[in-house]
């Protein structure tokens, strides 16, 4: 009789705790449809890292700067470079995941397979590590935002909310960092030397290319290309 009740009220516990994780990360999601964040958890990771090294100067560049306001040419080429069916997906791209699976079997180098939706997601809500909760809470937000956002709104989230540097998050700062410039007078090549560089922004920097860097940013170009360059962002409005 006793173990009945108890698993009566664990089990209540448990529909009541979902149900209001549910309905707080719901409303979560759908207010950042409209609201920028004003940092996330891996800002404030890097900034106690930065504290804890004793650096002189542990400050983080971060400026929002609307979609509107960001050269096209930096959308096409981190799509040509992370996830060409970006515009058409609704979320996942299985045969991305799959490929980078068998890929990473037989190589050193390592390549994911999330889209440009799963890192906001990462991003933006979640924490950095590669754990099962976090990837599980991954593919919930992804679904969420897909559910609530525009393409336009995960593109403007991705290009202002990503790690692009050491300590360097968005486009705006990126483009300032690197070339001097705003985010809306980034060229092709610049554009396409920063999106090589975002699964590892803190080894790698756009206006110092490896070999590697060089090569992958020559294949994105001809990506870029190959989509039909600023023609194929029409997509992410139909």
């Amino acid at each position: 009789m006793f173990k009945n009740v108890f698993l009566q009220r664990l089990v209540a516990r448990i529909r009541r705790f979902l149900l209001w994780f549910f309905v707080l990360t719901f409303l979560w999601v759908l207010v950042y449809r409209w609201v920028n964040p004003p940092f996330t958890l891996l800002m404030l990771q890097r900034y106690i890292e930065a504290m804890i090294g004793n650096e002189e100067n542990p400050v983080i560049t971060y400026r929002w700067t609307s979609y509107h306001h960001i050269s096209p040419n930096m959308a096409i080429a981190v799509i040509a470079a992370e996830d060409q069916d970006f515009p058409t997906h609704y979320g996942f791209d299985i045969e991305a995941i799959r490929h980078a699976i068998r890929y990473n079997q037989t190589h050193e180098r390592t390549r994911g397979g999330s889209t440009i939706s799963q890192q906001v997601a990462k991003n933006v809500f979640l924490w950095q590590n590669r754990d099962w909760l976090r990837k599980g809470l991954e593919v919930y937000f992804t679904l969420l935002i897909e559910l609530l956002w525009s393409k336009e709104r995960i593109m403007e989230m991705y290009l202002n909310m990503i790690e692009m540097g050491d300590r360097v998050f968005g486009i705006a700062a990126a483009a300032n960092h690197y070339y001097k410039v705003k985010p809306e007078k980034l060229t092709l090549e610049q554009s396409a030397a920063i999106a090589v560089c975002l699964p590892n922004p803190i080894r790698y920097n756009p206006t110092k290319p490896t070999t590697f860097l060089v090569k992958r940013k020559n294949w994105t170009l001809r990506q870029v290309q190959r989509l039909g360059g600023l023609r194929y962002l029409k997509n992410m409005y139909q």
